[in-house]
């Protein structure tokens, strides 16, 4: 099979007929083997039902629907998990994703050789406020931190060869990380093409300010889980090392310094009149906190089981 598009939706009903027939006139034309796999993040609309109905008249139109709202995430975790095509590709339902870049996106991958090619909306047609200012600041945090250079990680349109989205978990709210997760896998050939971004046509955008926040505490997420996620006591442990020989040495100082004003019969004889008493106290609590923060992290590591992160309700074609 040539090609699998996935496409995350919630409550997409008025824009899943028009994007289904563009979609099929795009993969018609350029003659493509293929599977089309829509990914019904709960939904509380019709939108379940029109994928059934396409799925009724076309066998290569497949569904997945969640019992509710997880997150674009866990949909995208879910389609990667079923996707068959030598070539996936991501796009979002509202029709701001233009289905005329699919062939485009399918000869970078194909004929470059590209592990992944990630789409960049270089003109926009979202509130410059709202939206454009807070996501170049995002991005650009995102290509200093990771070291992926990419103008738009936000960007749903991207393209995968099969054995990145196999080897790459998605999780939480990392889908927007996916090159990230991607590079820190060993998939280091990383693409960008510019592609149309489209005023959306139906309904209102299910994304608000929160995504920049969330977006950048999850920034700092992989940039932990990709230095030390699987080494946690390499950076608990030096810290706590660090933090105890400071509070060892200052604890030597008062020792120290007691001594020496017994032998001169100065009036400091309590040790809690010193102030590194108090320095010497936390920095070697501290230390030792670290320390076992950074050896539980090595056990659970060695330790946890994969947790269901979503529940299915229904699959058609799958």
């Amino acid at each position: 099979m040539n090609l699998s598009i996935l496409i995350p939706l919630l409550n997409e009903e008025e824009s899943l007929k028009e994007l289904y027939h563009w979609i099929i006139k795009v993969i018609q034309a350029n003659q493509y083997t293929y599977e089309v796999i829509f990914l019904d993040d709960g939904s509380t609309d019709s939108s379940w039902s029109i994928i059934e109905g396409f799925s009724q008249v076309n066998p290569n139109i497949k569904g997945i629907r969640f019992m509710k709202n997880f997150g674009k995430s866990q949909a995208l975790h879910a389609g990667f998990a079923q996707a068959k095509g030598d070539v996936i590709i991501t796009m979002d339902a509202d029709l701001q994703d233009s289905p005329d870049e699919i062939p485009g996106l399918y000869e970078m991958i194909t004929q470059q050789n590209y592990d992944l090619v990630s789409g960049w909306k270089k003109k926009r047609y979202d509130s410059v406020v709202a939206k454009n200012i807070p996501s170049k600041l995002f991005n650009w945090a995102a290509r200093k931190t990771s070291g992926v250079q990419l103008n738009d990680f936000n960007c749903g349109l991207k393209a995968y060869k099969n054995i990145v989205v196999k080897n790459v978990e998605v999780s939480g709210e990392m889908h927007r990380y996916i090159p990230v997760l991607a590079k820190n896998a060993g998939f280091g050939k990383i693409g960008e093409k510019v592609v149309i971004h489209q005023a959306r046509k139906y309904g209102e955008t299910k994304f608000g300010m929160e995504r920049f926040v969330n977006g950048f505490l999850d920034l700092i997420t992989i940039w932990f889980l990709s230095k030390f996620g699987k080494r946690p006591m390499h950076l608990f442990g030096a810290m706590g090392s660090i933090m105890f020989i400071i509070g060892f040495f200052a604890a030597g100082y008062i020792g120290v310094s007691k001594l020496y004003h017994v032998y001169n019969d100065m009036r400091y004889s309590l040790v809690t009149n010193n102030p590194w008493f108090y320095i010497a106290l936390t920095t070697m609590i501290l230390g030792t906190q670290l320390f076992l923060a950074g050896f539980l992290g090595e056990i659970i590591l060695r330790t946890k089981n994969n947790e269901e992160r979503y529940k299915v309700a229904t699959m058609v074609n799958l």
